[in-house]
């Protein structure tokens, strides 16, 4: 009985299509003999994609319902070498390969496959590295130029966002754990918003009772 393969196609832009990566992965596999599990394509860029379909194949893999992963071009699995090197860790003790149609299979089980995750292992600590450096550089250069980093004080984007939600389910009558287990929050979070909401209006009446007299 021949391997069980899940075909993997991925374009970058939605006016392309996923047809020919997956008419040539057909007829790879019936060529290697693969059974073809199914076919699995997505579109989108690869560092901004969500990439749910992947997601189902390293599901199919991680319950051993498949033998290999086939994609015409490595590029099209991993969103960088760090990426790629990590979902190979994960399908390795699964035991599942991953083949590009241009020769290259990483089975890291095998001396090769071992010899190309050590290459991959420094790429990845490289752009590690280059990235980290671009942040600094980035960060630097903000300064430089006088901007503000980070959240500054007194600044809840997210609280102050979900505050008009918050009053308006509490003057429904809702509890507090309620409200946050509803919106995702924290019930310390609701507390504060309605602390905060309390506070403000002390101070409205306060300077409208000073206007007053």
């Amino acid at each position: 009985m021949g391997q069980r393969a899940a075909i993997y196609c991925r374009v970058s832009t939605a006016d392309q299509s996923c047809e020919r990566q997956e008419r040539d992965l057909t007829a790879f596999a019936g060529r290697a003999g693969y059974i073809v599990a199914g076919v699995f394509k997505e579109t989108g860029s690869g560092a901004k994609l969500d990439r749910a379909e992947r997601r189902k194949i390293m599901a199919l893999a991680q319950s051993r319902q498949i033998d290999v992963i086939l994609v015409t071009e490595l590029s099209r699995w991993g969103r960088s070498t760090i990426d790629l090197l990590n979902t190979l860790r994960e399908l390795e003790s699964w035991k599942v390969s991953v083949i590009s149609m241009n020769g290259m299979t990483f089975d890291l089980s095998s001396p090769h496959g071992r010899m190309l995750a050590t290459f991959l292992s420094g790429i990845a600590e490289f752009e590690r590295d280059l990235i980290s450096e671009r942040v600094k550089s980035g960060l630097a250069a903000a300064k430089a130029r006088g901007k503000k980093l980070g959240r500054q004080t007194g600044e809840r984007p997210k609280s102050d966002r979900l505050a008009p939600k918050v009053l308006a389910l509490v003057a429904e009558g809702r509890s507090y754990r309620w409200i946050a287990r509803d919106l995702g929050i924290s019930k310390n979070t609701v507390a504060d918003i309605i602390h905060r909401h309390k506070s403000n209006d002390r101070i409205l009446i306060s300077t409208a009772s000073g206007t007053e007299s």
